[in-house]
């Protein structure tokens, strides 16, 4: 076999390997040869792109396969190209090292992402052309985590929300709570402070739940596939039959969570923080809202990350 190895990498630019937005990605493709060959070109080409597809199923003999995809660059540049008269470049024996340098552009770009249904990659490639044979490939990730958009609506402000239920099976009275958090975005390891005033004007007791979970959007041709996850739960003290009480409950942001994805058409990755109040004999009232989790310097690295996402495959 005449071409031994073919390889790209990259060098990393900081501790937890990862890049964003301006970034500038060194690297290098390695061909080794085992004789002297001719090369009619080698490419390297770098791209950032997000695919989603999934099945679905109507009945026994209905089967749609549902798609979309969404580009947000794709640089090549031609490493060697045409250089004798052949259209080739004569290439000696043994190992070779072509360096590359490729900036990643500096605008809103969506940061890596993998579900089933879709993924968001940012991919380095090589492709080695020879005359009469097929195309040799190399390919490699980087993890791209974009800069915190900060013009997100209503990201540093409070949010609020309310719920009023009657009881009435088994019971009589009606339960009310006023849920505050001091704004929407947080980064990884901080934390969030939730505020629940309960009025429990019942005859039953009532006990907060605070969750705080994921949630993975995908959206093709018009339909769209959701996944929740929870990521924590904590419990607040009951609050006794007639009685009316203010809950503080702070949850420490894991500092491997990823950042949200808000900025990709075809995949969300959004959090919501969810009050619930636990009563029996009856459906628990809740309310939701939406928390961003914003790209901190000290969040997670490129393997942490790959991790949690492999970890939400597996669950």
């Amino acid at each position: 076999m005449t071409i031994q190895n073919f390889t790209i990498c990259y060098d990393a630019i900081n501790s937890k390997n990862i890049f964003t937005n301006g970034d500038t990605i060194t690297g290098r493709i390695i061909v080794e040869l085992s004789k002297e060959t001719h090369i009619q070109s080698l490419v390297f080409i770098a791209k950032g792109n997000a695919k989603v597809c999934w099945s679905e199923h109507y009945g026994q003999n209905m089967h749609v396969v549902l798609w979309s995809n969404e580009k947000y660059y794709e640089v090549k540049h031609h490493i060697l190209r045409e250089a004798r008269r052949d259209g080739t470049e004569v290439i000696g024996r043994g190992r070779h090292v072509f360096p590359f340098s490729f900036k990643i552009p500096d605008r809103k770009i969506p940061s890596s992402f993998k579900g089933w249904e879709g993924k968001i990659k940012h991919q380095l490639r090589a492709e080695l052309k020879q005359s009469m044979r097929l195309t040799k490939k190399t390919k490699t990730c980087f993890t791209f985590v974009s800069k915190a958009d900060m013009d997100t609506p209503g990201l540093m402000e409070p949010q609020y929300g309310c719920k009023d239920k009657p009881v009435t099976f088994f019971a009589s009275g009606n339960i009310s709570m006023d849920v505050h958090t001091e704004r929407m975005g947080y980064q990884q390891g901080e934390g969030l402070k939730v505020i629940a005033e309960i009025s429990n004007c019942s005859t039953r007791s009532v006990k907060p739940k605070f969750v705080l979970y994921e949630k993975k959007s995908f959206f093709a041709q018009g339909r769209r596939r959701v996944h929740t996850n929870d990521i924590l739960k904590e419990k607040g003290e009951p609050v006794p039959p007639s009685n009316r009480q203010t809950v503080t409950k702070v949850l420490t942001i894991p500092a491997e969570l990823p950042p949200s994805i808000l900025n990709c058409s075809i995949i969300k990755f959004e959090y919501r923080l969810k009050v619930v109040l636990n009563v029996s004999m009856t459906k628990d009232p809740e309310v939701k809202l939406p928390i961003v989790i914003i790209p901190h310097k000290n969040g997670p690295s490129s393997k942490e990350q790959e991790a949690y996402w492999n970890k939400s495959l597996d669950t």
